[in-house]
């Protein structure tokens, strides 16, 4: 169940993403007037693959897993989105519909943005687009990596690119493995929930990473660098 929590003005903001900081102060009372804050209980979905799609999401606070549903009960993990992303933002140029669903990892904060809205600013000010295209580059260079991992790798090398990306420079202040299951670090791997746990062994007995209940720690980053390179 999803819980509206009290609007701040986007000028009051202190989660405010770089993106924001561009914008006129009537422009963020423009879009303080288009959006809904709402928080999300850990494991609630915050939209499904193939909703229609009003809105774009921004991540106040939190961390948000992104998943494709392929068919035949499969699914591949995309990214987790943390505070200052935007979600479905594809949506702007003309999706009505989310290409994939999200789901909380954790209790998260997000404001949902009018996209209509979004789109009137992008038009107006320059600065605010541009701000947005750099942050959203980095899903492009994600996507293409797992095109790389599908079609080239074999499970040993997926896995150690999944491992790699959670274990990222990226989520350095967040304790991305405590809220993921076995089966989560597989799908985002795109492999077995089976596979991935006997390659965690396999790292572990090499030195590669520790385990700690469900945390996963990386001590050699290069050899688990060359199993992902060599796939």
């Amino acid at each position: 169940m999803q819980n509206e929590k009290i609007i701040d003005n986007c000028r009051e903001c202190k989660s405010t993403s770089k993106c924001f900081q561009h914008l006129f102060p009537h422009e963020l009372d423009f879009i303080s007037s288009k959006k809904k804050q709402l928080i999300y209980m850990q494991g609630e979905n915050i939209f499904k693959q193939g909703a229609f799609s009003p809105y774009v999401i921004y991540v106040v606070e939190g961390l948000i897993k992104l998943h494709l549903q392929t068919g035949n009960n499969k699914r591949i993990n995309l990214k987790i989105a943390k505070t200052g992303d935007f979600v479905g933002f594809s949506s702007v140029f003309g999706d009505s519909y989310y290409n994939f669903s999200a789901i909380a990892l954790k209790e998260s904060v997000v404001c949902m943005i009018d996209k209509q809205a979004l789109l009137q600013l992008m038009k107006k000010n320059s600065e605010f687009t541009l701000g947005i295209a750099s942050r959203n580059s980095r899903d492009e260079n994600r996507f293409l990596d797992i095109i790389t991992d599908l079609n080239y790798k074999h499970m040993r090398g997926k896995l150690a690119s999944a491992l790699l990306y959670l274990a990222s420079e990226e989520f350095a202040n967040y304790p991305v493995f405590q809220y993921l299951t076995r089966q989560d670090i597989a799908d985002f791997a795109s492999i077995s929930t089976e596979s991935a746990i006997k390659f965690l062994k396999e790292f572990e007995k090499e030195r590669i990473l520790k385990i700690e209940g469900k945390c996963v720690k990386l001590i050699d980053h290069s050899r688990l660098t060359d199993i992902a390179k060599n796939g």
